[in-house]
Protein backbone atom coordinates (compact mmCIF):
# COMPACT_ATOMS: atom_id res chain seq x y z
CA UNK A 1 0.00 0.00 0.00
CA UNK A 2 1.36 3.41 -0.96
CA UNK A 3 2.21 5.90 1.80
CA UNK A 4 -0.59 8.27 0.79
CA UNK A 5 -3.07 5.40 0.87
CA UNK A 6 -1.84 4.31 4.31
CA UNK A 7 -2.45 7.81 5.64
CA UNK A 8 -5.90 7.92 4.07
CA UNK A 9 -6.66 4.42 5.41
CA UNK A 10 -5.91 5.36 9.01
CA UNK A 11 -7.46 8.82 8.69
CA UNK A 12 -10.83 7.31 7.75
CA UNK A 13 -10.73 4.79 10.58
CA UNK A 14 -9.76 7.56 12.98
CA UNK A 15 -12.58 9.82 11.82
CA UNK A 16 -15.10 7.01 12.31
CA UNK A 17 -13.77 6.14 15.79
CA UNK A 18 -11.51 8.87 17.23
CA UNK A 19 -10.87 7.20 20.58
CA UNK A 20 -10.88 3.40 20.17
CA UNK A 21 -10.49 1.25 23.27
CA UNK A 22 -10.01 -2.40 24.09
CA UNK A 23 -13.27 -4.26 24.56
CA UNK A 24 -11.80 -6.21 27.46
CA UNK A 25 -12.93 -4.93 30.86
CA UNK A 26 -10.22 -4.22 33.45
CA UNK A 27 -9.60 -1.95 36.44
CA UNK A 28 -5.81 -1.54 36.48
CA UNK A 29 -2.68 -2.81 34.68
CA UNK A 30 -2.69 -6.07 36.65
CA UNK A 31 -6.27 -6.98 35.79
CA UNK A 32 -5.51 -6.03 32.18
CA UNK A 33 -2.66 -8.58 32.11
CA UNK A 34 -5.02 -11.22 33.49
CA UNK A 35 -7.83 -10.36 31.07
CA UNK A 36 -5.58 -10.43 28.01
CA UNK A 37 -3.97 -13.70 29.11
CA UNK A 38 -7.42 -15.23 29.52
CA UNK A 39 -8.56 -13.96 26.10
CA UNK A 40 -6.33 -16.33 24.12
CA UNK A 41 -8.63 -18.50 21.98
CA UNK A 42 -11.63 -16.87 23.65
CA UNK A 43 -13.88 -13.91 22.89
CA UNK A 44 -13.68 -10.62 24.76
CA UNK A 45 -17.38 -10.96 25.58
CA UNK A 46 -16.81 -14.36 27.15
CA UNK A 47 -13.81 -13.15 29.15
CA UNK A 48 -15.71 -10.10 30.41
CA UNK A 49 -18.58 -12.27 31.64
CA UNK A 50 -16.14 -14.45 33.56
CA UNK A 51 -13.98 -11.68 35.02
CA UNK A 52 -16.62 -9.11 35.97
CA UNK A 53 -17.29 -10.65 39.37
CA UNK A 54 -13.67 -11.80 39.75
CA UNK A 55 -12.23 -8.30 39.37
CA UNK A 56 -14.65 -6.89 41.94
CA UNK A 57 -13.00 -9.24 44.40
CA UNK A 58 -9.47 -9.54 43.07
CA UNK A 59 -7.47 -6.62 41.67
CA UNK A 60 -3.88 -7.31 42.82
CA UNK A 61 -1.47 -10.23 42.47
CA UNK A 62 -1.56 -10.80 46.24
CA UNK A 63 -5.35 -11.09 46.25
CA UNK A 64 -5.19 -13.53 43.33
CA UNK A 65 -2.69 -15.78 45.08
CA UNK A 66 -4.82 -15.62 48.23
CA UNK A 67 -7.91 -16.54 46.19
CA UNK A 68 -6.19 -19.73 45.11
CA UNK A 69 -6.28 -21.98 42.09
CA UNK A 70 -9.56 -23.75 42.75
CA UNK A 71 -11.55 -20.57 43.34
CA UNK A 72 -10.01 -18.94 40.28
CA UNK A 73 -11.05 -21.94 38.19
CA UNK A 74 -14.59 -21.57 39.50
CA UNK A 75 -14.68 -17.96 38.29
CA UNK A 76 -13.29 -18.64 34.81
CA UNK A 77 -14.63 -22.14 34.07
CA UNK A 78 -16.70 -20.82 31.13
CA UNK A 79 -13.51 -19.77 29.30
CA UNK A 80 -11.74 -22.22 27.01
CA UNK A 81 -8.59 -23.86 28.41
CA UNK A 82 -9.49 -22.49 31.85
CA UNK A 83 -7.41 -25.07 33.75
CA UNK A 84 -4.16 -24.09 32.07
CA UNK A 85 -5.02 -20.40 32.12
CA UNK A 86 -5.82 -20.50 35.84
CA UNK A 87 -2.44 -22.08 36.59
CA UNK A 88 -0.71 -19.39 34.53
CA UNK A 89 -2.59 -16.56 36.25
CA UNK A 90 -1.63 -17.83 39.70
CA UNK A 91 1.98 -18.33 38.57
CA UNK A 92 2.28 -14.90 36.93
CA UNK A 93 0.72 -13.30 40.01
CA UNK A 94 3.31 -14.94 42.25
CA UNK A 95 6.11 -13.85 39.91
CA UNK A 96 4.85 -10.26 40.00
CA UNK A 97 4.96 -10.40 43.80
CA UNK A 98 8.40 -12.03 43.96
CA UNK A 99 10.19 -10.13 41.20
CA UNK A 100 8.37 -6.82 40.73
CA UNK A 101 6.92 -5.87 44.10
CA UNK A 102 3.41 -6.69 42.92
CA UNK A 103 3.57 -4.14 40.10
CA UNK A 104 3.20 -4.77 36.38
CA UNK A 105 6.50 -3.95 34.64
CA UNK A 106 6.55 -1.45 31.79
CA UNK A 107 8.92 -3.60 29.74
CA UNK A 108 8.19 -6.11 26.98
CA UNK A 109 10.91 -8.60 27.93
CA UNK A 110 9.82 -8.59 31.57
CA UNK A 111 6.18 -9.05 30.59
CA UNK A 112 7.03 -11.94 28.27
CA UNK A 113 8.74 -13.72 31.19
CA UNK A 114 5.37 -14.01 32.92
CA UNK A 115 3.65 -17.42 32.52
CA UNK A 116 0.96 -17.31 29.84
CA UNK A 117 2.10 -13.94 28.50
CA UNK A 118 3.38 -13.83 24.93
CA UNK A 119 4.41 -10.99 22.68
CA UNK A 120 0.82 -10.13 21.70
CA UNK A 121 -0.31 -9.90 25.33
CA UNK A 122 2.76 -7.85 26.23
CA UNK A 123 2.08 -5.44 23.38
CA UNK A 124 -1.54 -4.97 24.47
CA UNK A 125 -0.48 -4.21 28.04
CA UNK A 126 2.24 -1.80 26.93
CA UNK A 127 -0.20 0.04 24.66
CA UNK A 128 -3.30 0.15 26.84
CA UNK A 129 -1.73 0.47 30.29
CA UNK A 130 1.37 2.49 29.48
CA UNK A 131 0.58 4.33 26.23
CA UNK A 132 3.32 2.67 24.17
CA UNK A 133 3.04 2.68 20.38
CA UNK A 134 2.89 -1.08 19.97
CA UNK A 135 1.08 -3.34 17.52
CA UNK A 136 -0.53 -6.40 19.10
CA UNK A 137 -1.07 -8.71 16.14
CA UNK A 138 -3.96 -11.07 16.76
CA UNK A 139 -5.86 -13.05 14.13
CA UNK A 140 -7.86 -9.95 13.15
CA UNK A 141 -4.84 -7.72 12.57
CA UNK A 142 -2.98 -10.53 10.81
CA UNK A 143 -5.91 -10.93 8.43
CA UNK A 144 -6.49 -7.20 7.85
CA UNK A 145 -2.78 -6.51 7.33
CA UNK A 146 -2.48 -9.24 4.70
CA UNK A 147 -5.87 -8.85 3.04
CA UNK A 148 -5.70 -5.09 2.57
CA UNK A 149 -2.04 -4.96 1.65
CA UNK A 150 -1.30 -2.63 4.57
CA UNK A 151 1.23 -5.03 6.08
CA UNK A 152 1.71 -8.41 4.48
CA UNK A 153 3.62 -11.14 6.29
CA UNK A 154 3.62 -14.89 6.87
CA UNK A 155 3.88 -14.61 10.65
CA UNK A 156 2.37 -12.30 13.28
CA UNK A 157 5.84 -10.91 14.01
CA UNK A 158 6.42 -10.10 10.33
CA UNK A 159 3.08 -8.26 10.17
CA UNK A 160 3.87 -6.44 13.43
CA UNK A 161 7.24 -5.22 12.16
CA UNK A 162 5.74 -4.05 8.87
CA UNK A 163 2.95 -2.20 10.68
CA UNK A 164 5.52 -0.56 12.92
CA UNK A 165 7.43 0.62 9.86
CA UNK A 166 4.42 1.65 7.78
CA UNK A 167 2.22 3.38 10.37
CA UNK A 168 2.88 7.14 10.67
CA UNK A 169 1.97 9.66 13.32
CA UNK A 170 -0.57 10.60 14.55
CA UNK A 171 -2.03 7.11 14.10
CA UNK A 172 0.50 4.93 15.89
CA UNK A 173 -1.00 4.90 19.39
CA UNK A 174 -4.47 3.71 18.34
CA UNK A 175 -3.57 1.80 15.16
CA UNK A 176 -3.85 -1.71 16.54
CA UNK A 177 -7.27 -1.01 18.06
CA UNK A 178 -8.60 0.40 14.79
CA UNK A 179 -7.34 -2.67 12.94
CA UNK A 180 -8.69 -5.16 15.50
CA UNK A 181 -12.13 -3.57 15.51
CA UNK A 182 -12.17 -3.31 11.73
CA UNK A 183 -11.31 -6.99 11.44
CA UNK A 184 -13.80 -8.01 14.08
CA UNK A 185 -16.81 -6.15 12.71
CA UNK A 186 -16.20 -5.37 9.03
CA UNK A 187 -13.25 -7.21 7.50
CA UNK A 188 -14.48 -10.54 8.83
CA UNK A 189 -12.68 -13.83 8.33
CA UNK A 190 -15.11 -15.77 6.17
CA UNK A 191 -16.85 -12.97 4.32
CA UNK A 192 -15.50 -9.43 4.54
CA UNK A 193 -18.27 -6.85 4.35
CA UNK A 194 -16.64 -4.78 1.61
CA UNK A 195 -19.97 -3.23 0.70
CA UNK A 196 -19.96 -1.21 3.92
CA UNK A 197 -16.21 -0.77 4.38
CA UNK A 198 -14.99 2.83 4.56
CA UNK A 199 -11.55 1.90 3.20
CA UNK A 200 -12.57 -0.58 0.49
CA UNK A 201 -11.22 1.59 -2.33
CA UNK A 202 -7.77 1.56 -0.71
CA UNK A 203 -7.77 -2.18 -0.09
CA UNK A 204 -6.04 -4.75 -2.29
CA UNK A 205 -8.62 -7.47 -1.67
CA UNK A 206 -10.49 -8.62 -4.79
CA UNK A 207 -13.18 -9.28 -5.68
CA UNK A 208 -15.05 -7.03 -3.27
CA UNK A 209 -18.03 -8.70 -1.62
CA UNK A 210 -21.40 -7.25 -2.71
CA UNK A 211 -24.17 -6.29 -0.29
CA UNK A 212 -26.61 -9.02 0.74
CA UNK A 213 -29.82 -9.21 -1.22
CA UNK A 214 -32.34 -6.68 -0.03
CA UNK A 215 -29.76 -4.71 1.95
CA UNK A 216 -30.01 -0.98 1.31
CA UNK A 217 -26.65 0.71 0.87
CA UNK A 218 -26.35 4.47 0.18
CA UNK A 219 -25.50 5.06 -3.46
CA UNK A 220 -25.92 1.39 -4.44
CA UNK A 221 -29.17 0.05 -5.92
CA UNK A 222 -30.75 -2.78 -3.96
CA UNK A 223 -30.38 -6.30 -5.36
CA UNK A 224 -33.72 -7.93 -6.10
Amino acid sequence: MKKADVIAFYARLAEADPHPETELEFVNPYTLVVAVALSAQATDIGVNKATRALFREVDTPAKMVALGLDELKRHIKTIGLFNTKAKNVIALSQMLIDDYGGEVPNDRDALERLPGVGRKTANVVLNVAFGAETFAVDTHIFRVGNRTGLARGKTPLAVELKLDKATPQPFRLHAHHWLILHGRYVCKARTPECWRCIVSDLCAFKPKTPPPKGKAVPGIPQTK
